[in-house]
């Protein structure tokens, strides 16, 4: 059974896991995330998860048995860099993507030293609590091109087909430097482009690879980072229906979540 992408918020930080003012900000989202598994049609075998916090001159895949822990966060409580998810990496999956990756055209590497950093442990310790599934991350690459992580997605979207459940780690709005309630409006412009571009297969990658045209895009992404998960995920789909799956309002912005397939 092939198994639908998905495009996650995973918060700031260790959010999720420490005190936070008001102590609500990431309840839903945490909701969402611990309910994920239980919404996919089949179990994964394992997970291929690009994250927002790791680039590379190529595309690059831990391929460590057992990744240790990046805790790429600063100035939080004590507590939340002692954080462990003991999941397992899967090498031969690793491989696996690297061959897929090279087959069309993209630079791509195996790294067996790399760790898994926020944008993968902190969302999994809701999603996979047991700590059981076989997880590979995969970087962005340097530049932060939107059509090659495109291509990259179309590369990968055969091991949906093989048990792999892939995922987008980021945040579909993403300015530290403008959240609050005077940036509401400018965060629900782009949400708003972003979930009209999501749920239109035909002339969806077109309008993603022109994604700064959008209203308000730079506002809501000064840097690419945290929207290119979703772009690999779009390729990893193409010609298969998108929705909107969740969506809040967080810190006093519109942050949302997607499903492909």
């Amino acid at each position: 059974m092939r198994l639908p992408v998905h495009y996650l918020p995973h918060g700031a930080g260790p959010c999720f896991f420490m005190a936070w003012n008001p102590p609500d900000a990431w309840a839903a989202m945490g909701n969402w995330l611990s309910g994920l598994v239980g919404e996919l049609p089949a179990p994964p075998k394992a997970v291929v998860v690009v994250s927002a916090h790791w680039e590379e001159a190529a595309f690059s895949v831990t391929a460590a048995p057992q990744p240790e822990l990046i805790y790429d966060y600063y100035g939080f409580p004590p507590h939340t860099y002692e954080l462990t998810y003991p999941t397992p990496g899967a090498p031969a999956l690793a491989a696996r993507v690297v061959e897929l990756l090279g087959a069309a055209g993209l630079p791509a590497r195996e790294d067996a030293t790399r760790g898994y950093d926020h944008g993968v442990f902190i969302p999994f310790k809701l999603i996979r609590p047991a700590a059981d599934l076989p997880i590979v991350q995969l970087s962005l690459l340097h530049g932060l091109d939107a059509a090659q992580h495109l291509e990259a997605g179309r590369a990968l979207a055969g091991l949906r087909d093989e048990g792999v459940w892939l995922v987008g780690s980021g945040m579909s709005y993403h300015n530290l430097r403008a959240f609050g309630a005077a940036h509401r409006s400018v965060s629900e412009d782009f949400d708003a482009w972003l979930t009209a571009a999501v749920q239109e297969p035909a002339g969806r990658e077109q309008k993603l690879a022109g994604w700064e045209a959008a209203p308000a895009a730079r506002e809501a992404h000064p840097r690419a980072e945290h929207l290119l998960p979703l772009m690999v995920m779009a390729g990893a789909s193409a010609g298969e229906a998108g929705e909107r799956v969740f969506s809040d309002v967080v810190m006093g912005v519109r942050v949302s979540g997607y499903r492909f397939g």
